[in-house]
């Protein structure tokens, strides 16, 4: 993908009143991130899983900021409802830091979650959203979003945690399957950005994630 492609999809965000930011790499993400919090001055920060957003380095930032509380519901370290319960508090964060499946070139988001924990802080209760996004994560449009989720950002997500019991595991194919370890459980797609600029979107010049 070129740039001018990205600087497009840059431009049909900004139209939908998404914030953006163009960068070249990992490192200048993480400037831009560091300084959208440091503006947006949040007293609670929590995230959903992203490797895109991690690759950033941003919440090890995060972690050593002592004027921050950062919510983490991805420690390993705890049993799981009690992650859980750090993913519910997400939702009332000051400021929210994720990733998404796919960009449209028309300007719009598109995710597919588990239990909602990354989607519901992006529709609603964060005052500030992040999200990073590589340029392998931007597609033509609605169908081809779809398309990328079903057959490349699902199974690979599921292949990345072994313990889960799919058939895509095994067949690296989405079967669309009614498994109890199943991941593509709620789909969101965001049209535009309401309020104007609530959502900022850092489109990374690297492949980034799944």
């Amino acid at each position: 993908m070129n740039a001018e492609k990205i600087l497009a999809c840059a431009a049909a965000l900004r139209r939908h009143h998404f914030d953006v930011e163009t960068v070249r790499d990992t490192a200048e993400a993480f400037d831009v991130i560091r300084a959208a919090v440091e503006a947006a001055a949040p007293k609670i920060v929590s995230f959903g899983d992203s490797m895109s957003m991690r690759a950033t380095g941003i919440i090890e930032w995060l972690r050593e900021n002592p004027g921050l509380t950062l919510l983490d519901g991805f420690d390993a370290s705890m049993p799981r409802p009690e992650r859980l319960e750090i993913r519910r508090r997400a939702l009332m964060s000051d400021l929210f830091i994720t990733g998404v499946n796919a960009v449209t070139e028309q300007g719009t988001l598109h995710w597919l979650d588990m239990v909602g924990n990354r989607i519901a802080p992006v529709a609603f209760g964060p005052r500030k959203v992040i999200l990073v996004a590589g340029r392998n994560k931007i597609v033509a449009d609605r169908e081809e979003a779809e398309e990328r989720i079903r057959r490349i950002a699902a199974p690979q997500n599921i292949a990345r945690h072994p313990g889960f019991r799919t058939p895509c595991a095994k067949t690296g194919v989405c079967m669309d399957c009614n498994s109890p370890d199943r991941i593509c459980n709620t789909r969101m797609e965001m049209l535009r950005c309401h309020p104007d600029g609530r959502i900022l979107v850092v489109l990374v010049d690297q492949e980034l994630g799944l």
